[in-house]
């Protein structure tokens, strides 16, 4: 009984989402060039591309899923897995390199237990390592959502991340 609530609610869910797309679709009906603009915000919007999701937008803007995949996969901003609540973007950047990123690096994965390009099982953190994120003067640097912390050492950067799992504890959204 309870397999079968859950699947009905899984089906209400994917045909919300799926309203979510069509409405995405709608708001940039008749433009031209229109495709990359509808899978910025579908991916805003639910945090990554799902096969279903440019399936549904290829039906809608009568061109093949492969097309739409193919524009997708060229792009490095879009993503076709789920990302934490909190992407920790850490720079890799010269000024970064040199003040010691590769040791905050190591502190960091070894704290959350994943490693770039992953996200906890708990779907908390996901860790990305970027080239730059243009404020070398803040080196080392990284960044959670649209945050930046810079000056890092591995004793700030811990404090910060147990900031954003005590937030979580609370309830709470940093």
């Amino acid at each position: 009984m309870i397999i079968l609530i859950n699947l009905l609610n899984m089906d209400k869910i994917m045909d919300n989402d799926k309203n979510k797309i069509k409405s995405i679709i709608d708001e940039y009906s008749g433009s031209k060039g229109a495709l990359i603009p509808i899978l910025q915000k579908t991916q805003a919007t639910f945090g990554y591309l799902s096969e279903e999701s440019m399936t549904i937008i290829a039906e809608a803007l009568n061109i093949s899923s492969s097309d739409v995949y193919g524009v997708a996969t060229f792009f490095a901003q879009f993503r076709f897995t789920p990302v934490g609540k909190y992407v920790i973007r850490v720079c890799h950047g010269t000024a970064c390199h040199v003040g010691g990123v590769k040791i905050l690096d190591a502190m960091l994965k070894s704290k959350i237990g994943i490693k770039n390009g992953e996200t906890t099982k708990d779907g908390l953190f996901t860790i990305q390592e970027v080239a730059c994120l243009g404020c070398c003067s803040l080196a080392p640097v990284v960044m959670i959502n649209d945050t930046t912390y810079g000056k890092l050492t591995n004793e700030k950067l811990g404090k910060i991340i147990d900031t954003y799992v005590q937030a979580e504890k609370e309830g709470k959204t940093l």
